[in-house]
């Protein structure tokens, strides 16, 4: 048989006799690769979307916007558009600055005068009804999306009512709630959704209001990655042009999103860090069976590279499985997070070579951080003690017997087990520190102020990063009840022994389960009074910003709830564990 069948078949082998464990780890780094791939992929994905809706729609290379109108702001444009740079154009037309209520929701609009017959520059792609007609109104996609309006709707703008025919996106602005790119005057603009008139029904809007106006010119250049020396050439004295490039706006299509990818990457690193300590207490718990079988792998002749290659195989190709699959999960969830406005088009899926390669490393150095060392350490047991080999027996320390000795019965077996196993309590202690701090962090955004979008409509980005951390959350939540279980059942595996000894001294299983479930409390509370100011912490890092804490009384309730759902997690594994047979543990162990 060859060593490569061989190492498969003993994978396979061991894979059939524990597929709860090997569910937990796909578990675990699927959801860890998969939100760290998210977030290493929006920045190319928004690329990707703005890119293809230019494409679709003629964007232009150059905006320029100069403030009201007249005969400087037209010959102004007429400089502009007789430049040798410029090889087509669109306009100038007007932008009217106006209010658009409809169905009790209000926002700032600006209205762009748009030809029946598009030119060669910016022509709007309808994806809904039809293009402008008199007396009709054609609504941004991402506007009318967070309106909640289509073709046959009516809107109101600047008090009177007009039909919605289209729905259409366009590559000339920025995204909503951007769409305003200057503000009335040529200042700052609010957040602002964008219509398109034809040219007369803008103008009876803007004569009949007295509304503000803007002009605008669309351009095309000879070479369109040429646009920085384009405005370098172009300071027209007494004219007060604003230029916007278009990778001003394909850069400006991130700033939705700036929040987003610091969500997603730091909750890969909490998803991550959950995903080796659960793997790594499944390993230690697994620590005798697999000294016992490098063993008897020994016995037959198996040198130590091949016995290295067995055990190790087995976490890393569960690894990397787990990996293809957070890979094409996040294959498929990117569009929707990438694009939350729905002001572009196109196809934002496709994983870049960069990405797939870190998420990998990730995920075997999950699988190799939790599993080296029970590896080295059933290498290095000599095959005689390998097959004796029993649950690995800490050493009794004569303070802890004084300090335990007067306190009640499950409470003395709970802090033995805490103090016998350091390294396992650290473990859970960081496991629920890395859980509050996702709680926390999540109330903590729940407690600053929010601010909407021109008028009523609400903060789209705000909305995003709130529905990604309560993903994140609900995440990393998930793996801390498997963790919780997982640390439990391991304990209570490596104390049969101890626990049936206690059993015949006189404790009831009652007492055996409290104690199981106590040793958990302990590592549980100290971690969750470590979370709670790292939360806030590592809150006030993402945001950069002047941090609310959340209310006492929420975090305090954080802190009880992980108390109580560790105590009812832990309930019924201790409790199956106490009631095993004190002759038969005895001499399983004994054995």
């Amino acid at each position: 048989m060859g060593r490569l069948v061989l190492i498969v078949r003993l994978v396979l082998a061991d894979l059939r006799r524990h597929p709860a464990q090997a569910a937990m780890l796909v578990l675990a780094v699927t959801a860890a690769t998969a939100t760290l791939a998210l977030g290493l992929s929006l920045s190319g994905a928004s690329q990707r979307l703005y890119d293809q809706t230019r494409a679709a729609t003629a964007g232009p290379d150059v905006v320029a916007l100069v403030p009201g109108s007249g005969p400087d702001v037209t010959s102004a444009m007429a400089t502009l558009a007789e430049d040798p740079e410029v090889v087509a154009g669109n306009g100038p037309y007007r932008i009217v600055y106006a209010t658009l209520t409809v169905r009790g929701l209000s926002s700032n609009v600006v209205v762009h005068a748009a030809a029946e017959t598009p030119g060669p520059v910016d022509r709007p792609l309808v994806t809904s009804g039809h293009w402008v007609r008199p007396g009709g109104a054609v609504v941004e996609r991402g506007f009318a999306t967070a309106l909640g309006v289509g073709p046959g709707d009516h809107v109101t703008i600047a008090g009177r009512s007009y039909p919605v025919v289209g729905i259409a996106v366009t590559a000339a602005t920025s995204i909503y709630p951007w769409a305003a790119q200057i503000g009335p005057g040529g200042g700052p603009s609010d957040a602002t959704g964008l219509v398109w008139f034809t040219p007369s029904d803008t103008r009876t809007l803007a004569a009949g209001n007295a509304l503000p106006v803007t002009t605008a010119l669309d351009l095309k250049l000879r070479d369109p990655d040429a646009t920085e020396a384009f405005l370098d050439t172009h300071h027209l004295p007494g004219v007060r042009i604003t230029f916007h490039t278009w990778q001003f706006k394909a850069g400006q299509d991130m700033v939705i999103l700036n929040d987003s990818q610091p969500i997603l990457v730091v909750g890969s690193w909490l998803l991550g860090f959950l995903a080796i300590t659960g793997v790594t207490a499944l390993a230690a718990g697994r620590a005798a069976e697999q000294t016992r079988r490098a063993g008897l792998l020994k016995a037959v002749g198996a040198t130590p590279g091949l016995i290295a290659a067995v055990l190790l195989t087995e976490y890393l190709a569960l690894a990397l499985l787990a990996d293809a699959l957070g890979l094409a999960l996040a294959d498929l969830t990117v569009p929707a997070i990438a694009s939350p406005t729905a002001s572009r088009i196109g196809d934002a899926a496709g994983l870049t070579g960069a990405t797939v390669i870190a998420t990998t490393v990730f995920a075997v150095l999950v699988a190799a951080l939790s599993t080296v060392r029970p590896t080295l350490r059933a290498l290095r047991t000599a095959t005689v003690t390998a097959l004796t080999a029993t649950a690995h027996r800490p050493r009794h320390r004569p303070w802890l017997v004084a300090l335990s000795a007067m306190l009640p019965t499950p409470l003395l077996l709970g802090l033995r087990l805490t103090a016998r196993r350091p390294g396992r309590a650290v473990l859970q202690a960081c496991s629920t520190a890395t859980t509050l701090i996702a709680i926390i962090a999540l109330l903590t955004f729940y407690a600053q102020p929010s601010r909407a979008y021109g008028l009523s409509l609400p903060n789209l980005s705000t909305e995003h990063d709130r529905w990604l951390l309560l993903a994140v959350t609900a995440l990393v939540i998930a793996l801390a009840i498997v963790n919780t279980i997982t640390f439990t059942w391991t304990s209570a595996m490596e104390a049969r022994a101890n626990m049936a000894i206690a059993r015949t001294l006189g404790a009831t299983p009652g007492q055996i389960s409290a104690g199981l479930s106590t040793a958990q409390l302990l590592p549980v509370l100290s971690g969750a009074l470590a979370g709670v100011p790292l939360g806030i912490g590592v809150y006030g890092i993402l945001s950069a910003g002047k941090v609310i804490a959340p209310p006492f009384s929420w975090m305090l309730g954080a802190v009880l709830a992980i108390l109580l759902a560790t105590a009812a997690l832990t309930a019924l594994p201790a409790r199956l564990a106490a009631r095993r047979e004190v002759a038969r543990t005895l001499s399983a162990e004994t054995a």
